[in-house]
This record gives structure tokens, C-alpha cells and sequence, in this order.
């Protein structure tokens, strides 16, 4: 039995896949064949590549629903996410998920939880009532992350967060790798004398302390435990943080370094750097990290920093997720993480000779 898209007359409305076969001179299967993905070794290339000039021509679309009864698939996937309203990169994690759902004829259904558990569960709950075809997990901040009850019941990948139990695939940025690309920005301009300001003892801040510490390693160099200043990720701490730093310490026993845990806290740091009267980047070089939407580029000089790859990380996600719908099988649980790019801009420069 056909479609109700298929018995349309032709000429009225939304043109069908008979009146494309017709216009090509092609049979209703082959056209079938063409767009249900099975027509490698039934069709020829050319007949292949007639059926979708046709298509084009008439602006033939096939019908998403009535393929996915079919396939017994919805082409949506769900997003739940705990705070993607306040986070300035959720539209950027999101954006990359819907890209590449869109580019495999997939929609996006998201749902913000306001990071309340019971509004997870029923969130999923609700994706499975619909029938979604798989879940994306996603976090405002890299964390651990308890799996939301429902999870484990379709195809589900997690974004920027990592499972407790280790239960499902995740797709992370690779935090320690870009504290050892944020050291090499200072070392490679010649610094030796270098610091570290902000964070708390989450995963992010760790990793990416352990990523300079492993840069400066590989140089000899030590930083001082007085060095590593923990004042939070706020524009107040890196204020803070610097001030500790800097303040009435002479420029031979001072820092000509600063990797900054975040860009509000090297924002803070340059405005402390203003007040002192400390020049950047000709006395002090500040490096960020995230390249945050709306500050960075805009700060006193521009701000370098080290991006946090979250379109791709949403991308990547998506791509995971739809791989499994598409086969059936489900991705190991394994944690996959992305190296972000380097942002170059004005707040880094050649060590100052002392």
C-alpha cells in the first residue's frame, strides 16, 4: 500500500516519487531505489544520476515519515542538556549536533533541564515516548556525570561530560593536550618565567594544569607551587590571582608568563596587569582558554587563547550517534577527546630580556 504522497496526481501540490519516474523514464522501484539508499548494483550511474536531475527538477523531497515507517526509524534524535540556556557555547555544541543531523536528513529535538535530575529522566522519558532514534547527553561544564534512567534503552552518546559508570561513549575535549599547547604559545616566544591563574579542582582545571606541567617538563622547568594561584573561573579571581602575582614584585622575580584557566580570568588578569602599569604583551603575556563569544576578541589587547572545540565536539556526537542508528550497532564506550585550535591574537609576545 503507497503513501498518501505517493497517490497524489501529479502536477497538484507536493510533486512524488512517480512523478519523478516519470519524468526520468524510470520505474517507481528504481526511484525507490535512489532515495531508500539501496541502489548500488540494481542501478546504473547514469540512470542514478537521471533520477536526481529529475528530482531536483521537479524539487522532489522524499517523504520523511513515510520512510521512516519503513525503516521503523523518526530521523530525530533528542539533545538533553542541563543548562544550555546560560552557557555561552551551548548554541555552538548544539549547532554542530543539528548541522550534521540535518546533513543525514535528521532532525533535532532539544530539551534543557535546568541541571534537575528528575527533569532528565522525564526529559528521556519522553524522547523514548516519541520514538526518537538515538540521545545525545550534553553538559554545561566537563564533568562526571550520573547517566540519565532511559539512556541505556536507545542509542545514546554523551557531549562534553563523562559517564560515572563508564557505560556509554563520550566525546570530550582534550583538556590536557591544550594546557600543553597553551605552555608551548609562552615557551615558544621565549618565556621560562611562568604562571598559572584560576580554576578549582574540577576535570578541566586539572587537565590542563597537568598539560602545562607537562610542557615545562619537557623544557626542565618547574613552576613554583606560589605560581599556581586557584582563584576560581571568574573575572574577580584572575583579578585576584594576578594581583598576587604581580603586585609590588620586581620584574626580575615576577612571572613574564601567565596561562589563565579561563578567558574571564584573563580578563581579569590584564585588567590587574592595567593597574599595575604592566605593559601587554611587552612585559607580560597572558594566554586564555575557550575563546569565549563576545570577550575575547575584544579585550585589552585581544585576547590569545586555546578554543574549546564545542561544535565539533557536537558534531562529532551526532556523527557517533547516527553511525549507530544507521548500523545497529552499538559504539563502544569508549571517551573520545578533541584537540581545540589556537586563537592568535595580541596578548602574546617575545619574553622580555631581564
Amino acid at each position: 500500500m503507497g503513501s498518501s504522497e505517493e497517490k497524489q496526481p501529479a502536477g497538484h501540490g507536493r510533486p512524488t516519487s512517480r512523478d519523478v519516474a516519470r519524468l526520468a523514464g524510470v520505474s517507481h522501484t528504481a526511484v525507490s531505489f535512489v532515495f531508500n539508499g539501496r541502489a548500488e548494483g540494481n542501478l546504473s550511474p547514469a540512470t542514478q544520476e537521471r533520477i536526481r536531475q529529475a528530482a531536483a527538477q521537479l524539487g522532489y523531497r522524499p517523504d520523511p515519515v513515510a520512510r521512516g515507517l519503513r525503516r521503523r526509524r523518526t530521523a530525530v534524535i533528542g539533545l538533553v542538556t542541563d543548562e544550555i540556556a546560560s552557557s555561552p557555547f551551548a548554541g555552538r555544541l548544539l549547532r554542530g549536533a543539528m548541522d550534521t543531523a540535518w546533513d543525514h536528513e535528521h532532525l533535532v529535538l532539544t530539551i534543557d533541564s535546568g541541571g534537575d535530575r528528575a527533569k532528565e529522566d522525564a526529559a528521556v522519558a519522553e524522547l523514548l515516548d516519541r520514538r526518537v532514534d538515538g540521545i545525545i547527553y550534553a553538559a554545561f561544564s566537563l564533568r562526571r556525570v550520573r547517566v540519565p534512567e532511559g539512556l541505556h534503552r536507545t542509542h545514546s552518546v554523551l557531549a562534553n561530560c563523562v559517564p560515572e559508570d563508564g557505560s556509554l561513549p563520550a566525546v570530550i575535549p582534550a583538556e590536557r593536550a591544550g594546557g600543553r599547547t597553551a605552555a608551548r604559545l609562552l615557551l615558544d616566544e621565549g618565556h621560562r618565567r611562568i604562571a598559572h591563574v584560576g580554576g578549582l579542582d574540577d576535570i578541566a582545571s586539572v587537565e590542563r594544569l597537568r598539560g602545562l606541567r607537562d610542557a615545562l617538563r619537557v623544557e626542565g622547568i618547574t613552576v613554583p607551587k606560589e605560581w599556581v594561584v586557584r582563584t576560581g573561573g571568574e573575572i574577580s579571581g584572575g583579578y585576584e590571582g594576578a594581583l598576587r602575582l604581580l603586585d609590588g614584585v620586581p620584574a626580575d622575580r615576577r612571572p613574564t608568563g601567565i596561562f589563565c584557566y579561563n578567558d574571564r580570568v584573563a580578563a581579569g588578569t590584564l585588567h590587574a596587569a592595567a593597574r599595575l602599569g604592566i605593559t601587554v604583551p611587552e612585559e607580560l603575556s597572558v594566554v586564555g582558554y575557550d575563546d569565549q563569544e563576545h570577550m575575547a576578541a575584544f579585550l585589552s589587547p585581544p585576547l590569545t587563547t586555546v578554543a574549546l572545540p564545542h561544535r565539533a565536539m557536537g558534531e562529532a556526537a551526532a556523527r557517533l550517534l547516527l553511525d549507530a542508528i544507521e548500523t545497529g550497532k552499538t559504539p563502544p564506550a569508549t571517551v573520545r577527546r578533541l584537540a581545540g585550535p589556537v586563537i592568535s591574537r595580541s596578548s602574546v609576545g617575545p619574553a622580555p630580556i631581564r
